[in-house]
């Protein structure tokens, strides 16, 4: 699944398209009816954590990419387009294996910018709270929160849990404050040095825990397993990541 790294590069690629008038739209989506799409210029084209977001006068397209969904701008796939919007000059925007949904609602008003891990308007003292007020919850859970932590997925939990030495069984209640503020602090952090690694093609270089074998550390196999309630894979070192709770 993308993660909001890479939904802020697609963000950054298609900065082309704002402006223009969509002159053509299909796919195999029966979700929105893509006709009313034609004739409409794009006004913004925005992200929030793992959801891309085309904004148009008469309506707003969401795109979600699930576990398989990519992209592909000025080119195609060997593949149906799930949604292909094409333009005058002949630029084209394809999306493939995802979901497609017409938002129905303002933006600004259905959406927390304030969670989104890549927004300037990421407010790390309400994440906190919104963590405080969910003791039990399972520290691998609380990273793949959307509502807390807006484009996190399972390579940035994994190599935060990893960076600030904490078990993924944690819970939440029983951290530590210093521990609490250096995984809202990471889960930030981490999604910056994600999308330059990503930009530089160099990502899976930098994985230290997340599907890894050994722990750089400590030397010693690491554990796995598909933890919580998000059943997502795990990998921690039981010497140097310590379990609290």
């Amino acid at each position: 699944m993308p993660e909001g790294p890479s939904l802020y590069i697609l963000k950054e690629q298609t900065a082309q398209f704002v402006g223009k008038e969509i002159v053509r739209a299909e796919g195999n989506t029966w979700a929105i009816d893509t006709t009313r799409m034609v004739g409409q210029p794009i006004v913004s084209l925005r992200t929030w954590g793992k959801h891309f977001l085309i904004e148009m006068p008469a309506m707003v397209v969401r795109i979600h990419f699930l576990l398989f969904g990519t992209y592909r701008v000025n080119e195609g796939r060997d593949k149906p387009p799930r949604l292909s919007l094409g333009f005058a000059d002949g630029s084209v925007l394809n999306f493939y294996a995802c979901s497609v949904k017409e938002i129905d609602q303002d933006i600004d008003g259905m959406y927390d910018w304030a969670a989104d891990v890549m927004s300037d308007a990421w407010d790390p003292a309400r994440a906190r709270k919104k963590l405080r007020a969910c003791p039990d919850m399972l520290a691998c859970d609380a990273l793949l929160d959307q509502d807390i932590f807006s484009g996190v997925g399972n390579i940035i939990k994994n190599e935060v849990l990893f960076r600030i030495r904490v078990d993924p069984r944690s819970t939440v209640g029983a951290l530590p404050p210093a521990k609490l503020r250096a995984l809202v602090q990471e889960a930030r952090q981490y999604s910056f040095d994600f999308l330059g690694w990503k930009k530089e093609f160099t990502l899976k270089q930098h994985w230290l825990a997340h599907a890894q074998k050994i722990c750089p550390r400590c030397h010693i196999p690491f554990h796995k397993a598909n933890l919580g309630k998000s059943n997502r894979r795990s990998f921690w070192c039981e010497r140097c990541q310590k379990r609290y709770g």
